[in-house]
């Protein structure tokens, strides 16, 4: 697998003929120093990597023709939804980055009780976009040709409203639960994995989160941050249950 992998909005077809992003132009021509007639892999997040050939550098344009289609199969066997409480910092940026690099496949963040971070119509539309940026770079670099999802931000209540499959496993953690994720049975359908921002869940979120079916589970009985704890468990789980 080529290292010089990039990300192309959809469509790719072989034949085509696409103009690379500012960010796989610099970084194709300036860093790499390719020129025409080289090679590189672009992906589009349907699942398969194109193998392209440079076919024009300049200055206002860097285009590449599309050769060949490979499908990957490199996905986690687990369908998990991250429900990932709003942090302040880099936090969030490390925690999508890094849960992406182990394979989930829907990232929405979630406005908690203890959120810092307050967000309006338009500060979310703009955070949204970053994230879903950061995504795609956790892609690029991990090899992933399907992109996750990243969700406009929502609160607890209004998300646990939606209706879910009957099959689907809700995880939150608790380091004074009775449970370890070795307890659980391997599931069948999405796992839902709900991580609360600085300070963790307030206590009505836990009720809450209880009552629609969301089982604690303990990593050991220390306190993790809010980027480490999804990192963790879905580590552990791709350990119990997944391709690790």
């Amino acid at each position: 697998m080529s290292n010089l992998r990039f990300y192309s909005p959809p469509p790719l077809q072989i034949g085509a003929t696409v103009t690379l992003s500012e960010n796989a132009a610099t970084h194709a021509t300036k860093v790499m120093r390719l020129s025409v007639g080289d090679s590189l892999v672009l992906f589009c997040g349907d699942g398969a990597d194109y193998t392209c050939e440079l076919t024009t550098v300049q200055k206002s344009a860097v285009m590449a023709k599309v050769k060949s289609r490979q499908i990957l199969e490199n996905e986690s066997p687990l369908d998990i939804t991250l429900l990932l409480g709003i942090s302040a910092g880099d936090r969030m940026d490390i925690a999508i980055q890094k849960a992406v690099e182990l394979g989930v496949n829907r990232i929405i963040p979630i406005k908690t009780e203890r959120s810092v971070v307050k967000l309006d119509e338009d500060k979310a539309k703009k955070r949204v976009a970053h994230w879903q940026n950061i995504a795609i770079a956790a892609c690029e670099q991990s090899g992933r040709a399907v992109v996750p999802q990243v969700d406009t931000p929502a609160t607890l209540p209004a998300l646990l409203a939606k209706p879910c499959a009957a099959d689907t496993l809700r995880i939150t953690l608790d380091p004074l639960a009775d449970k370890k994720l070795a307890d659980l049975t391997k599931p069948e359908g999405e796992i839902q994995l709900l991580i609360g921002a600085e300070g963790g869940l307030s206590a009505n979120e836990i009720t809450l989160a209880s009552q629609h079916d969301f089982i604690g589970v303990q990593l050991g009985r220390r306190i993790l941050r809010t980027e480490t704890a999804p990192l963790a468990a879905i580590a552990v789980m791709n350990t119990l249950w997944g391709d690790f």
